[in-house]
């Protein structure tokens, strides 16, 4: 999947990503951290932000999402500012306090609803005090879409290829303690998602 992604779902993810990373401030200097960083454009966006004198780490799962990512990270000529590592976001491979921002966009909701609270204990692990997170993700706050409806029954039918499924975001954020600082709903081709950063 890692060879068309961009095809298929990079162009319709491209709008929301870059509002997020807007909201998200990443500044000269900061290290931040992206999960589920797929084929590595929000990772160039940051690593062009945080500037010579700061860093950019990623993890993802797929082995052939790491290694699409190296390339064009490479041929950005950002290889001296990024780490990407292969590996499960349950255990992140990270020190403490170690981050001042967190993104994830249209990761949060592939994780099963159990591991989501574990999740973002490790998130706010890493984070620093005043660290941040932005999120994209799928939204379950209209529940009464038809299209939405109709989706979660793909999703349940079919999970291996419909594997997103809409979560309460900004609610899920706030039970694991973290401070809302902007939020925005937007449609994703007729489906709800929501924009979320944490203070």
């Amino acid at each position: 999947m890692s060879r068309f992604y961009d095809y298929f779902a990079g162009v319709f993810e491209k709008k929301y990503r870059e509002l997020a990373l807007a909201q998200l401030n990443v500044q000269p200097g900061e290290t931040v951290l992206e999960i589920g960083f797929g084929t590595g454009h929000s990772l160039l966006h940051m690593a062009e932000s945080v500037g010579e004198n700061g860093r950019v780490y990623g993890i993802d799962i797929s082995p052939g999402m790491l290694a699409v990512s190296q390339r064009r990270v490479a041929a950005a000529g950002f290889a001296g500012r990024v780490e990407l590592t292969c590996g499960d976001a349950l255990q992140l491979p990270y020190a403490a306090n170690m981050f001042d921002a967190t993104f994830m966009s249209f990761t949060l909701e592939l994780f099963d609803t159990p591991e989501i609270p574990a999740l973002l204990a490790e998130i706010r692990r890493v984070l620093k005090a005043d660290g941040r997170l932005g999120v994209v993700s799928m939204s379950r706050e209209d529940g009464n879409s038809y299209l939405l409806r109709l989706y979660e029954w793909a999703h349940e039918k079919l999970p291996r290829y419909i594997d997103c499924r809409p979560i309460y975001v900004a609610g899920t954020l706030k039970s694991a303690g973290f401070a809302i600082a902007y939020q925005k709903r937007v449609s994703l081709l007729g489906l709800p998602g929501e924009i979320v950063v944490t203070a």
